[in-house]
């Protein structure tokens, strides 16, 4: 499955487009390699995605076409979660 499509399908993204955009800026690992939208996932893979000042790496246990919002966080494990200090220069403003 496409790294855009789980990444909306298990709601970790919200939208397609986004999930595209993160990823194209080069926010997103996959078992420690930069992965773009159109990478290939499948089950065990490690997803490290960059989320402003929040890191999130998770575990991918299944992979489905279509999902029930009830249902979209089993297709996933949070491994880790670490805030991100970001510096002045960094910064927009």
């Amino acid at each position: 499955m496409r790294l855009d499509k789980f990444l909306k399908v298990s709601r970790l993204i919200k939208r397609r487009t986004l999930a595209k955009e993160v990823a194209d800026q080069g926010r997103i690992m996959i078992n420690g390699q930069a992965a773009k939208a159109s990478s290939t996932v499948k089950v065990e893979d490690e997803l490290t995605i960059r989320f402003g000042q929040k890191v999130v790496t998770v575990k991918i246990n299944e992979l489905k076409e279509t999902t029930k919002k009830e249902d979209a966080a089993n297709l996933y494990t949070i491994v880790r979660e670490e805030k991100v200090e970001v510096k002045a220069e960094d910064s927009l403003f």
